[in-house]
């Protein structure tokens, strides 16, 4: 069975010979894998990850100077500090009018060149195609994130309307992935903070779920999964993104969720990645800590709906022996065999 098909079963709520995962590094973590491994091993899969991931991401970017990209909507971001996703450092609709506002070309040739080739390269994985920053993130980058919240309010026509754009676009996209041989498309679009919603259900229902409901629909129209990638906790929507027609959730974190008890609830109906505590546990336990929770988690997975994962990107701060311990771990599994 390739890690493919292992995958399929998961997303899909079928027990899988064992549980498939897939691992992020921020760059300095990145750094500490290599001095572990050697960068030769990385390059050979040492992680046996099981997703590819392709598509639009949070770039394209052109260099401005050494700290400083703009992406194709416009956003100038300061990777001074942030060397991963920057912070945004100019408001590209000033007012809440896209009157003078020109959308970039959503069939920019470099979010599809890239698919075939590396789906060649890594037949046995499972294909996600990635729209980074897609929605509710997309439209604050552009206006602001307090000019949004206002606009909610202040201004609701125009807040629909820039959403709605925004929505088109992405299908347009969508649409066009489509048409390579591609398992999931998945979402990145933070709503959340530790407590809840940013913006509160009412104003989610309202803007963000209708936006949603019609992307998430071309996607399972076309027979593909949905995932969507929301920091927070956001478990107030999920029934409404089920609605909606999500397959998976990600990062799924154990400090704003009980992440068992969502296993039990939802398993059949919605499928989770991540799950691995990257605030507590990987930068503050003991490698015996970080085996002990991927054991657990990897227990609760075996029935199906599962993508082992720390819950975000692993940040710097990890120690490597805490990386290795769950890299590890997951292909300890029986039922995994390397390749």
């Amino acid at each position: 069975m390739t890690k493919r098909e292992v995958v399929h079963m998961a997303m899909n709520g079928d027990a899988p010979p064992y549980v498939p995962w897939s691992f992020g590094f921020t760059q300095e973590a990145q750094e500490k894998l290599v001095g572990h491994y050697g960068e030769a091993a990385l390059r050979e899969n040492v992680l046996q990850n099981h997703l590819l991931g392709m598509g639009v991401g949070m770039g394209p970017f052109q260099q401005i100077d050494e700290h400083h990209l703009k992406d194709i909507f416009g956003a100038v971001w300061d990777r001074s500090i942030d060397k991963d996703i920057g912070n945004v450092v100019n408001c590209v609709l000033p007012e809440p009018s896209l009157r003078d506002y020109t959308f970039p070309d959503p069939n920019t040739p470099v979010f599809f060149d890239t698919i075939n080739p590396a789906i060649r390269a890594n037949e046995d994985l499972y294909r996600i195609f990635n729209i980074g920053f897609s929605l509710y993130e997309r439209a604050w980058i552009m206006r602001g994130r307090v000019a949004l919240m206002e606009d909610f309010l202040l201004y609701p026509d125009f807040a629909h309307e820039l959403l709605d754009a925004i929505g088109d676009w992405n299908i347009t996209v969508i649409k066009k992935a489509l048409e390579y041989d591609i398992d999931c498309v998945l979402f990145g679009d933070d709503w959340g903070q530790q407590t809840g919603l940013q913006m509160g259900r009412p104003i989610w229902l309202e803007f963000i779920y209708p936006v949603l409901k019609r992307m998430y629909g071309v996607i399972r129209a076309a027979g593909k999964h949905v995932m969507i990638h929301s920091c927070g906790n956001v478990v107030e929507v999920f029934d409404d993104l089920i609605d909606a027609g999500l397959t998976c959730f990600n990062p799924f974190q154990p400090e704003v969720m009980d992440v068992y008890a969502l296993f039990d609830k939802y398993r059949g109906r919605l499928a989770f990645y991540g799950g691995l505590s990257t605030q507590k546990t990987l930068p503050f336990g003991s490698p015996e800590d970080v085996r002990a929770e991927t054991r657990k988690l990897l227990a609760a997975g075996r029935k199906g709906g599962y993508i082992f994962s720390p819950a975000h990107a692993v940040e710097g701060d990890v120690p490597p022996e805490n990386m290795v311990a769950f890299i590890e771990e997951a292909q300890k599994q029986p039922g995994f065999r390397k390749v």
